[in-house]
């Protein structure tokens, strides 16, 4: 596992998307200030790949368990906040506080419109993938959840993207399915600690899905909405997002 270490104060560890990297986060970790560990996923940055021996959330959740020094305040971004949300269940003891911010964690929206219209709107990258054109699959991906146009993408970028993405689909069974069971509403009531939930304005129906069902079902959480901000609203709109989370934190102490 690669990671970085920056900044002075409280603890705290970030989990960047997927498909990115911990530099991702960087601005966002100066913007709310602390000691923030940052690491980069596996497949991702400079890390090591996938080991494939394990479901790929288990071995990312692993990691970040690792980053923890006693109990710590974890940010999460997309899949990264998935992360962050599992090792608040299977470590309470490792976390202080959570700021999930946009939670690819489908499953808790199963049976919603929303849920429905992502599940349709995500088979042509399915198909792509199928067809093993990680070309067409990077594309189709980028659309929904990147922060710019493929097409503006510099070739380093997508080749990037290109060579990772297999990991989404390693990576689809714990938040489409969640056989571990973690968005259960019996779970969640276990998350006592406070909860920041940060979503934009524009990202796609689905997420605002999400959030109202973890939101009911988490004792301790609230929900904020960033105007005209998208999916990627933590490289968008750092300063927004810092705000949250600052204001979070003196609430909590």
């Amino acid at each position: 596992m690669h990671k970085a270490i920056v900044g002075h104060g409280a603890p705290v560890v970030m989990v960047h998307c997927m498909l990115a990297r911990h530099e991702s986060l960087l601005p966002l970790a100066a913007a709310i200030g602390g000691h923030a560990t940052l690491f980069d996923l596996p497949g991702h940055g400079r890390s090591p790949d996938w080991d494939g021996a394990q479901d790929y959330q288990a071995q990312a959740v692993a990691w970040a368990a690792a980053c923890c020094d006693g109990p710590t305040h974890l940010v999460g971004h997309s899949f990264g906040a998935t992360v962050a949300l599992r090792l608040a269940v299977d470590r309470p003891d490792l976390v202080s506080r959570l700021t999930l911010i946009e939670p690819v964690y489908f499953a808790a929206a199963r049976g919603t419109p929303a849920h429905a219209d992502h599940a349709a709107g995500f088979r042509p990258f399915l198909e792509a993938m199928a067809a093993d054109d990680q070309s067409c699959a990077a594309a189709r991906f980028n659309a929904v959840w990147g922060a710019q146009p493929w097409d503006v993408l510099p070739p380093r970028t997508q080749g990037y993207l290109m060579d990772r993405i297999h990991l989404v689909t390693a990576s689809g069974r714990a938040i489409e399915d969640d056989p571990a069971g973690i968005t259960a509403a019996a779970c969640l009531a276990q998350v006592t600690v406070p909860v920041t939930l940060i979503r934009g304005a524009d990202s796609p129906p689905v997420i605002a899905a999400i959030h109202a069902a973890l939101a009911d079902r988490l004792p301790d959480a609230v929900d904020h909405v960033v105007a005209g901000a998208g999916h990627m609203l933590p490289l968008s709109h750092t300063a927004d997002v810092a705000a949250l989370i600052r204001a979070a934190g003196q609430g909590t102490g």
